[in-house]
């Protein structure tokens, strides 16, 4: 019974890691590169419907939030930080190729702590991919 129960904790861990973007940076490529040590999240690519919940930010840096996507559509992207929405921004995403859209937000608009960023795509076969950093 032990043993069974590791093997779901070891599973769960493994989905949560890939549902906010967790992978090595071997793996890089795709709509956007990684972020560098200056990135607090990188969701690599998901497709359809999708967000992050990350913690680190620090209110003494400046945020910028980064999306790209495509196959035709529109992403809408939210984002919250400490339960006040800090950002909102819609994304068009053409067939075959990136659309990109980002915000910077000043010092202090997100607060020290977490935040959770969602993502509502306009059709389920839209692709897209997000980073979130604090450059210095």
């Amino acid at each position: 019974m032990r043993t069974r129960n590791l093997s779901v904790v070891a599973l769960l861990a493994t989905g949560l890691l890939a549902a906010v973007g967790v992978t090595p940076a071997a793996a890089a490529g795709g709509l956007l590169p990684h972020p560098g040590p200056e990135g607090l999240v990188w969701v690599q690519e998901w497709v359809g419907d999708g967000g992050v919940a990350s913690a680190g930010a620090w209110e003494g840096l400046p945020t910028v939030l980064t999306v790209a996507c495509e196959g035709g559509g529109t992403v809408d992207v939210t984002m919250q930080s400490q339960g006040d929405q800090v950002a909102a921004f819609t994304v068009d995403c053409p067939a075959g190729t990136a659309g990109v859209g980002s915000v910077t937000m000043d010092a202090g608009v997100v607060r020290t702590g977490s935040f959770t960023i969602g993502v509502d795509a306009s059709d389920d076969t839209v692709r897209w991919a997000l980073t979130v950093t604090q450059p210095e």
